[in-house]
């Protein structure tokens, strides 16, 4: 097969051996990867892949199935699926445990369906099991442009929560209101739309300290996004009197029923909505899988909306 590759911080596209489905495992031949901000950190050093996965980068995958282990039942080889990796998806052949593994609809994509499983279980993840969102919540989406954020929103919209989502570039913000958000405002106003019930945290240090001070009483916040920076002065006094709830999520080192669980919760309450067309996977671009280098650049350049994805 062929992989994207990182070299001391460069990305090559080179051979490497065939991966080999385990008895519980599928090997797909990948039409479609996403890039996500996971492997720009890896690129840098920051974030190594989990024990067991592969070293090389990529998070999300869509393909076909072309090869199953002796104990796999729910797919045959000539399936089309998609699913959340530890590693290695950005590459023409990648293998996923079968429990992690999401159907592809005829309707969809690759495109769209490559960049679906990490921002949408990461999404669905942090705002429901962790965030606990509910109908008639004021929750806010901070850096909503991008691929978790685009995520965000519709899901949030769907659940019938009231959606104010801060987006730095004006140029985006029109895409933003029509995924669903109700208000779609400049990072500099987190703080005169507030309070929130939930709080989506995308940005990191830039934007936590206005959002983490309006949020309502009782409110909660789950952060999953440090690119502006992780580390912030928090006022505990502050926290205590709002009676609030912080959390912290990432999926990519969780153990593998953990995993199951949350796939298992995308198939059952995500699914059918981009079946139905009531939520959708926004394209700023695609790149071929050997242009991995241009992709991870137009990645980090900012001002997109939706996802960069690679093609095989």
């Amino acid at each position: 097969m062929q992989a994207v590759v990182i070299d001391d911080g460069e990305l090559v596209y080179e051979d490497r051996p065939d991966p080999t489905p385990g008895e519980t495992e599928l090997l797909v031949s990948v039409r479609a990867a996403g890039v996500n901000g996971g492997d720009l950190m890896q690129r840098r050093g920051l974030y190594p892949p989990p024990p067991g996965a592969p070293d090389t980068p990529g998070m999300e995958v869509a393909g076909e199935v072309v090869a199953v282990g002796s104990r796999v039942t729910r797919f045959s080889p000539g399936d089309r699926v998609m699913a959340v990796v530890g590693g290695g998806g950005q590459a023409t052949l990648c293998v996923v445990e079968e429990t992690h593994a999401l159907c592809v609809a005829e309707r969809l994509s690759w495109a769209e369906a490559g960049g679906f499983p990490e921002v949408f279980s990461t999404a669905y993840d942090a705002l429901f099991t962790q965030a606990a969102l509910s109908i008639g919540d004021r929750v806010l989406v901070s850096g909503a442009a991008g691929g978790v954020g685009t995520a965000g929103v519709q899901l949030a919209a769907a659940a019938g929560a009231w959606v104010v989502a801060s987006v730095r570039d004006p140029g985006c913000r029109d895409g933003v209101a029509a995924l669903g958000a109700d208000e779609v405002i400049d990072p500099a106003a987190v703080a005169d739309h507030g309070p929130y019930d939930v709080v989506l945290e995308l940005v990191g240090a830039a934007s936590f300290p206005d959002a983490f001070g309006a949020l309502a009483t009782g409110g909660r916040m789950t952060v999953i996004g440090v690119g502006t920076g992780a580390k912030v002065e928090l006022n505990l006094l502050q926290l205590m009197g709002a009676r609030a709830t912080m959390s912290g999520s990432t999926l990519r080192a969780r153990r593998r029923e953990e995993k199951a669980a949350v796939a298992q919760s995308v198939a059952a309450h995500v699914l059918p909505l981009l079946t139905a067309g009531r939520v959708r996977v926004p394209l700023a671009a695609t790149f071929a899988m050997a242009d991995a280098d241009a992709a991870y650049a137009r990645f980090a350049q900012g001002g997109k909306l939706g996802k960069v994805v690679l093609t095989a």
